[in-house]
């Protein structure tokens, strides 16, 4: 028998109540598993997730036409009918390359020759023997697709737990891109979860704020103006100094960074380096019964029983699990601002800025904006400056371009903004780089393939979460993988529990994901005094950031998450 990945593209269905017939073109989701019985009985189980028509199930649907992507890249429709509890392959025939997009749904089994009459089989579509051993929890195997903060970690996770991984990535060594990268406390705390030992060794070249009070302080706000204004906040809890400064801090909040490089470093010291295969850039995906096949550039193929995606921002995997149901959620959305960003030597720094340099600054702004902070153990200086744009990204399949020196500096000029940012601006690379996300994501998940980190939810840097909410992803996985792969029934069939495990991953991660990728906009435009609530309001700004925007996301529960997770599974696995 050969199985092709596919999806329904017509069914007919039975209402139950008025046993009238209909054609429900509306499903948005039917997965269809092939099952063998001792080999000798083969039929196909639909499970009919959602549907157009209300009162539709899956005992309803009497026939179904397919759309079936062949092993040699060429397409088909394939016609089936119910024949008691199975259902009988009828009849195929092309289809055309341009629907290819809406081809991959669910898994549908066509039946092998020797079981049917041969009234019902097409010679046009092969029939060959599957190989359907393999998919029991005793061989679990996750693909990870990209080695950034992301699949590492989730690697991280796995390994400590002992469930078998392989990483896939694109580069030929770990990436050495990225300036600085922090983590607040939920990140922090996720990665001791994720792997203890790791805080002991981010903290020999993680660089925090200056000793004494500022250590409790993640953000120190000034102005952007010439004279830079009075400090207007550091954003986690309000203390009124007087009625020209605020400070917003916490106890356990410093903002501490690190160059992403020795992030990457460290964390692959919890990893076998031979589960990582490099130059291997992800092309295709198809999802067959029991298995994941992965194409890459190179020719080369691999089989997995769950796929990550932890491929960025740019992802193959997050279009093959949003394209055909959600394709306009698939690419990025330019959210209308961009930044000039480098990384110097601190004592270059200290010649512009001076003991401002001690503790991370955001300057806020009319339509702009600057970041900056010590990384590298303090050796070095990140800074971003921002700006808001009026018009759309020029560039379809990049997310940066060059610019020139004049255009570049052109964006901070004007008596609004304090001649030390110029100075910054002529350190910065000569490279726009565009804010990009992900507005919505209808789901985290198809089938047996996942996404995890930016693939899934894309934030701005506004808030400095996207990271930690990456590493909430990979603990709360890596912790449902991990179940699975030591229940107690080794032999058990691996399916239902995949599905429940993505079930519950979905359930707790993305409403989390989404509202911090929402809040991330909505502080973009109060930084860039843009915000309809706050203007240019210091006070409000302070106010609302305190009240709405930073305890939620530190504070958060993580052992409650994987509690919960595990709960979601097992009512999935009992349903």
């Amino acid at each position: 028998m050969q199985s092709y990945p596919g999806e329904i593209i017509d069914a007919q269905c039975q209402i139950p109540a008025s046993g009238k017939r209909i054609h429900c073109k509306k499903i948005i989701d039917v997965q269809a598993k092939s099952i063998w019985k001792e080999q000798e009985d083969m039929s196909i189980r639909l499970r009919l997730v959602r549907c157009g028509h209300v009162g539709v199930h899956t005992s309803n649907l009497h026939d179904i036409a397919c759309g079936l992507s062949r092993m040699d890249g060429t397409f088909q429709t394939a016609k089936f009918s119910r024949l008691g509890k199975n259902w009988i392959f009828w009849s195929a025939h092309s289809l055309d390359a341009v629907d290819a997009d809406a081809a991959i749904r669910a898994s549908i089994g066509t039946p092998a020759a020797d079981m049917l009459p041969a009234l019902f089989i097409n010679r046009n579509l092969p029939v060959n023997s599957p190989t359907m051993s393999g998919d029991t929890i005793r061989d679990l195997h996750v693909a990870i697709v990209g080695a950034g903060i992301g699949g590492l970690a989730l690697a991280m996770g796995l390994e400590k737990q002992g469930v078998p991984y392989t990483i896939y990535e694109a580069a030929p060594e770990f990436s050495v891109v990225g300036a600085g990268i922090g983590f607040g406390p939920n990140g922090d705390l996720a990665l001791d979860m994720l792997q203890e030992g790791f805080r002991a060794e981010y903290d020999k070249v993680c660089v925090g704020n200056k000793p004494g009070e500022p250590q409790d302080i993640y953000y120190e706000g000034m102005l952007l103006q010439p004279g830079l204004g009075t400090q207007i906040f550091s954003p986690s809890c309000i203390i009124s100094v007087d009625s020209h400064s605020h400070c917003l801090y916490r106890s356990g909040t410093d903002v501490e960074q690190a160059h992403r490089h020795a992030v990457l470093e460290i964390m692959t010291k919890y990893i076998s380096i031979e589960k990582v295969r490099f130059s291997k850039t992800l092309v295709g995906i198809q999802q067959r019964p029991g298995k994941v096949i992965l194409k890459f550039a190179d020719g080369d193929t691999a089989e997995a029983s769950i796929l990550v995606g932890a491929d960025g921002i740019k992802s193959t995997v997050r279009k093959h699990v949003l394209g055909p149901l959600y394709p306009s959620q698939v690419e990025p959305v330019y959210a209308d601002s961009y930044c000039y960003r480098g990384v110097i030597p601190i004592s270059e720094a200290k010649e512009i800025f001076g003991n401002l340099t001690d503790v991370a600054k955001m300057y806020v702004g009319e339509k702009r904006c600057c970041v900056t902070y010590m990384i590298s153990k303090g050796e070095e200086f990140n800074f971003l400056l921002c700006a808001l744009d009026d018009k759309p990204w020029e560039l379809k399949n990049s997310v940066s371009q060059k610019i020139s020196h004049e255009a570049m500096m052109a964006d901070f000029e004007g008596p609004e903004v304090d001649e030390r940012f110029r100075r910054l601006l002529r350190k910065a690379r000569q490279v726009k780089w565009g804010f990009f996300h992900h507005r919505y994501t209808a789901t985290y998940y198809r089938d047996r393939v996942v996404l995890l980190g930016d693939s899934a939810h894309a934030s701005l840097p506004f808030q400095a979460a996207g990271a930690g909410q990456g590493l909430e992803d990979s603990l709360i996985l890596s912790n449902l993988l991990a179940r699975i792969y030591h229940a107690p029934d080794q032999g058990a069939a691996l399916a239902p529990f995949i599905s429940a495990c993505l079930t519950a991953y979905d359930a707790i991660r993305r409403p989390r994901a989404q509202k911090q990728l929402e809040r991330a906009y909505e502080m973009s435009h109060m930084l860039h005094f843009q915000h309809p609530e706050t203007g240019k309001t210091v006070d409000k700004i302070a106010s609302k950031l305190q009240k709405q925007w930073f305890d939620w996301i530190w504070f958060h529960d993580l052992n409650a998450d994987i509690d919960a997770a595990f709960h979601k599974m097992d009512e999935a696995l009992n349903a």
